[in-house]
């Protein structure tokens, strides 16, 4: 045992075995919230997250899952909400500032650089928490890329990769399941077969998300007729 333990809970500052307590409860935040997951497929990346709708007179279209970034890229989240909606925000005015001066599209990986630099700096500096939140980010440039930033702030790039409570049993099946070159309707049936295995409800248009970035095609989210047809 180590003198004050506590104190180390109440900033983020390293315990004398080299952890640091708050970002663990950040990425304990992260495994409670609903999964998200982002698969390359073939000159395309898809994302299908699963929208954790709790409360019985919500409206299911006010709750958004997985965003556009920029007309290349997508993003999706699991966490706390606001933070995942603040970091979506942050990426989305890094990536039209780089449209304004350069004009120019930022790459995938710059921008996944951007989030996990700005992320950072929670995890070093007093008054500050860590974001609660992870993050995928995808998208053709002209290759398909796919990163996840978790809430240390370390980013890597995945050929499939899932967040959010079913991470572990998602992953699980993306390593047996998933192949290079997957078609894009394959990866989708995929995504949308993983989270029906993990998800504790009946999975409809109101509680799935669903977006990808074709190669040559912008960015979009599936309207909810092309969402049934998935589950």
């Amino acid at each position: 045992m180590y003198p004050n333990v506590q104190a180390y809970d109440r900033g983020v500052m390293f315990n004398p075995d080299g952890r640091l307590f708050q970002v663990e409860y950040a990425k304990e935040a992260v495994r409670k919230g609903a999964t998200s997951i982002g698969l390359i497929a073939d000159n395309s990346v898809i994302f299908v997250a699963h929208k954790n709708v709790t409360e019985p007179l919500a409206i299911p279209t006010t709750i958004q899952k997985v965003f556009r970034i920029d007309s290349h890229i997508g993003a999706t989240y699991s966490g706390m909400v606001a933070d995942g909606l603040h970091m979506v925000d942050f990426a989305r005015s890094r990536a039209q500032n780089h449209r304004l001066i350069y004009s120019d599209v930022k790459s995938i990986e710059a921008i996944a650089k951007d989030i996990s630099s700005y992320m950072m700096q929670a995890t070093q500096y007093g008054g500050l928490r860590p974001y609660a939140v992870s993050l995928l980010v995808g998208g053709v440039d002209p290759e398909p890329r796919l990163f996840e930033i978790e809430p240390g702030a370390s980013f890597l790039g995945y050929k499939a990769d899932a967040i959010g409570s079913g991470k572990k049993v998602a992953t699980e099946i993306l390593i047996k399941e998933y192949k290079d070159n997957l078609s894009k309707e394959d990866a989708i049936a995929l995504g949308v077969k993983i989270i029906k295995k993990i998800s504790e409800e009946k999975l409809t248009k109101d509680n799935m998300d669903i977006g990808l970035i074709d190669d040559g095609n912008e960015y979009r989210l599936l309207g909810p007729e092309e969402l049934i047809k998935y589950l």
